[in-house]
């Protein structure tokens, strides 16, 4: 897809049944997926045109497999961080 863009990527994914999870989260970034006790760690990059479409997109393949998956995230490009939990944003920062 033109326009895409490369962001990195820190998180935790939690679920009821995070088993399901992590080959959807293999597929969409690359890095280091660390089991947690209730889900997941993710350090890794992913692309998309924009992080909160990056975050949308994560989420919703997530919850296709398991629909009660939450997700924290804080995705990071140029200096900018912009952390969501699930679909919300909660704000951007300046790295630097």
């Amino acid at each position: 897809m033109s326009g895409e863009i490369e962001f990195r990527l820190i998180g935790d994914i939690s679920s009821d049944d995070p088993s399901r999870l992590r080959t959807v989260i293999e597929e969409f970034i690359t890095g280091t997926v660390t089991q947690t006790p209730d889900g997941f760690h993710v350090e890794g990059i992913a692309r998309e045109e924009t992080a909160r479409h990056a975050n949308r997109a994560l989420l919703s393949a997530l919850r296709r497999v398991e629909l009660r998956t939450r997700l924290r995230t804080e995705w990071t490009r140029g200096g900018v961080s912009e952390r969501f939990f699930d679909y919300v944003p909660k704000g951007t920062s300046t790295l630097g």
